[in-house]
């Protein structure tokens, strides 16, 4: 019997995560990694060193692969839709992916489809901005440059004309958005098949801290049961209406009045969705493997009450292996996932999952375990 090949392009965490959901069924893995260090080429059996914006590698790369799937959205659209003339299976498409890669696009089309989302529009220079701000509230207003940003980069909270300058100097559009006065941050991952089935994970609270994702709450605590189906048809609305296949998180802003805005979309894995791994019956990464080869989806319902996912950010402690002992000690339910990462200050380096019926316990659990292997705490 001869199982499918996946070809996944980027070697970071997400390609790892997705490579070890596809082992028990068998699925082969073929990596398009930057270099051979990364943290799937550590993992992955067929590893290619390359770079994904070169057409010929891609074009190389793909040969042998059923399906060609991303732990990014940075390859440039014009190489996947040379691909896909070759008669090559990418999921999500160059259609889709579009609106993950640039903010503007993303922003044009979800208001066409009626789409909640910030009062925004693309701007010229300084002036501009300040045009901007005019027109609404005033200051502040947030930047974004449309292409290239994560975790915070590429985004900027401007305060007057005279702030607004760094965002040009990246030369690229910029975004303008209004700063939303939310509650808190909300996420609604969902995950979608070529022929159309589609699945929704319970709707989840994420903290960010210094604009990096800290801690996922599953499910959102205390969130309106309406609002919630609301972010959960909204999802999956957006993955129909965009032709998504595979994994789309839908991160989303609740507003002091009610309601909830659209802030990003991320077509691939997510980190808002790693709780999944131990807290869901299927995880993301399986059920992204399912959705790209046309696999009847897993369902997405949670194991348990609560599920909370922090994630192990570097510091000054190298040697986290040796923090082992006292955190699976002190909580033989800790599910601890590292990445084969050289340990580096404020780096996402892993992340650890914890579940149980109180939610304050829970919470408790991941925030220690997190600090322990970071080294902010050592009891």
């Amino acid at each position: 019997m001869t199982f499918p090949v996946v070809g996944m392009v980027g070697g970071g965490q997400l390609a790892r995560m997705t490579h070890e959901a596809g082992i028990p069924l068998g699925i082969r893995f073929k990596l398009l990694s930057d270099t051979a260090q990364d943290s799937a080429a550590q993992v992955v059996g067929d590893v290619v060193v390359g770079d994904y914006r070169d057409l010929a590698t891609l074009r190389a790369f793909a040969q042998g692969c059923d399906v060609i799937t991303f732990d990014h959205e940075h390859v440039p659209t014009e190489h996947l839709r040379a691909l896909e003339a070759d008669g090559i299976a990418v999921r999500p498409g160059p259609d889709a992916l579009q609106h993950a890669h640039d903010k503007g696009i993303m922003r044009a089309k979800l208001s066409a489809i009626g789409v909640p989302c910030p009062r925004h529009r693309i701007v010229a220079d300084p002036a501009d901005v300040a045009r901007f701000a005019a027109e609404g509230d005033g200051f502040p207003v947030i930047l974004k440059t449309v292409v290239g940003g994560y975790d915070g980069k590429g985004v900027w909270v401007v305060r007057d004309e005279d702030g607004a300058a760094d965002p040009f100097l990246a030369g690229v559009p910029v975004l303008a958005e209004e700063k939303v006065d939310f509650v808190r941050e909300l996420a609604a991952n969902v995950v979608r098949s070529p022929h159309g089935q589609a699945v929704a994970y319970p709707v989840v609270e994420s903290v960010q801290v210094n604009g990096v994702c800290d801690t996922v709450i599953a499910p959102a605590p205390d969130l309106d049961a309406e609002l919630s189906a609301q972010a959960q048809q909204l999802a999956l609305t957006i993955a129909a209406e965009l032709g998504v296949v595979g994994h789309l998180a839908v991160e989303l802003f609740e507003t002091r009045d009610g309601r909830i805005l659209v802030n990003e979309l991320a077509m691939r894995p997510h980190n808002s969705g790693h709780w999944t791994q131990d807290g869901a019956i299927t995880s993301q990464f399986a059920n992204h493997v399912r959705a790209v080869l046309d696999l009847p989806l897993g369902d997405p319902r949670p194991r348990a009450k609560w599920t909370v996912m922090s994630n192990v950010l570097g510091g000054d402690f190298p040697d986290m292996y040796s923090a082992y002992l006292h955190c699976m000690a002190r909580d033989p339910q800790l599910k601890i996932h590292m990445y084969g990462k050289d340990v580096k200050p404020g780096r996402k380096v892993g992340h650890v999952n914890t579940y149980g019926d109180d939610l304050a316990d829970v919470r408790e659990r991941a925030r220690h375990a997190a600090d322990y292997l970071r080294g902010t705490i050592t009891e």
